[in-house]
C-alpha cells in the first residue's frame, strides 16, 4: 500500500549529505522558504498550518549506488518525526509518531508495523551497498546553487 506519509531511512553511508550542513545559511534559507511557499505554508503531508520544517526528498538507485535530491518539502513537526522515525524513537517520541502516522494515513497499528518492517528491510539492503554517490543537481536547476556534479561521500 502506498501511504501519504511514510518513513525515510537514509543509508548510513549517505548521512553526511545533509543540505543544511552543506549550504550556506543564506542558501538554505532560500531553499526552505521556497518549500514553505510552494506548499501554501501548510504541511505537504497532513495539511497542518503553523510552524514548518524543511525536509529533503531523495530518490535512490540501489544498482548505481546513487542518491539524488529531487525536492525539499515542507513538513509539520509531527510529520517530520514520522519521516525520521528511528531518531524519533531514540528521543522517546515514538508513540506519538505512531499515532500521527495512523491518523494521517487512516490505518491500523498492524499497518504501521508492516510499513515499518518494509522500510527497515529496504534500509538494511541499502546499507549493504558501498560507494554511494550524491547528486544535488536539482539545487543548480531550481536555485542555481549547490553542487552540479554527483560526488562520492
Amino acid at each position: 500500500m502506498a501511504y501519504k506519509l511514510t518513513f525515510e531511512l537514509v543509508p548510513e553511508e549517505c548521512w553526511r549529505a545533509n543540505l543544511r550542513a552543506l549550504l550556506t545559511q543564506t542558501e538554505w534559507d532560500i531553499v526552505r522558504k521556497d518549500a514553505y511557499k510552494r506548499s501554501g505554508y501548510r504541511c505537504s503531508k497532513c495539511g497542518t498550518k503553523g510552524r514548518l520544517e524543511a525536509h529533503e526528498v531523495w530518490r535512490y538507485d540501489d544498482e548505481k549506488a546513487s542518491q539524488t535530491l529531487v525536492d525539499v518539502t515542507a513538513l509539520c513537526s509531527a510529520c517530520h518525526k514520522v519521516v525520521h522515525i528511528s531518531r524519533t524513537y531514540l528521543v522517546g517520541e515514538g508513540e506519538a509518531a505512531e499515532e500521527h502516522f495512523k491518523m494521517v494515513n487512516g490505518c491500523s497499528q498492524a499497518d504501521f508495523h508492516a510499513e515499518l518492517r518494509r522500510v527497515n528491510e529496504e534500509y538494511r539492503r541499502r546499507n549493504e551497498v558501498e560507494g554511494w554517490t550524491t547528486d544535488m543537481s536539482w539545487l543548480v536547476k531550481k536555485y542555481n546553487i549547490g553542487l552540479e556534479k554527483p560526488k562520492k561521500i
